[in-house]
């Protein structure tokens, strides 16, 4: 499919442009790994740790899946001058998957290094995965990063309450509605087809799942924690 190197004009006047970039924006996929994160401290039996403990680590997230990806990203456009929306088109995502593979890979050693619980370093480790299979289907294909990191946030949700055994219906439609919301506002501005949202949302979905369900954990944790 031939990549889209400009945007159409015209849609910035629509007034539901500024509604459609402004979802776009409050769920970015940066934000995945530190929600999942504060999720569990609320939702779970983990909310009884110390007030500190909780910081630290949020901190520890917050710099290597937010501060230092998002920073690299864009030193990397500033050096290039590349636009706003450079990154639509798919050649130009190669950098940032690598800078924000790197950054990632430093927070998992860092996890590692703590000796975090392993549904702890799970939770990175699935976003980490998620990052790379993004990283290769984009040598041949773009896919939605907005709605892989929807994909992953129900798979946490599914996969948190087989750990901790609590019940996640009443998320899981909030969720899901808002991951219909933002697929068609990723359509709606152009920026993806419904084959890359749709595609998105599986990956991220499929690769988390996998990754956190306790079912599989037994590898996960004899291999990598």
């Amino acid at each position: 499919m031939e990549e889209r190197k400009e945007y159409v004009t015209g849609t910035e006047y629509d007034p539901w442009y500024i509604p459609a970039r402004v979802l776009s924006g409050l769920l970015n996929p940066f934000l995945v790994p530190f929600l999942a994160f504060a999720g569990m401290f609320i939702f779970t039996y983990l909310r009884i740790m110390t007030l500190q403990y909780k910081l630290i680590l949020l901190s520890i997230i917050f710099c290597f899946t937010i501060l230092i990806p998002v920073f690299t990203i864009y030193m990397f456009r500033r050096i290039n001058n590349l636009g706003y929306r450079a990154f639509a088109v798919r050649q130009n995502r190669t950098i940032p998957y690598i800078l924000t593979i790197i950054a990632y890979l430093f927070c998992y050693f860092i996890l590692r290094r703590l000796k975090m619980p392993w549904y702890m370093i799970g939770i990175h480790l699935s976003t980490l995965f998620t990052l790379i299979g993004c990283f290769l289907i984009n040598l041949k294909w773009k896919i939605s990063e907005h709605m892989v990191g929807m994909g992953g946030i129900i798979a946490d949700l599914v996969s948190f309450s087989a750990m901790f055994g609590f019940n996640p219906l009443g998320w899981l439609y909030i969720f899901i509605l808002l991951a219909g919301f933002l697929g068609t506002c990723r359509i709606y501005l152009e920026e993806h087809s419904f084959g890359e949202v749709f595609t998105g949302f599986g990956v991220g979905f499929f690769i988390t799942f996998l990754i956190l369900h306790p079912v599989t954990k037994f590898f996960i944790i004899k291999f990598f924690i």
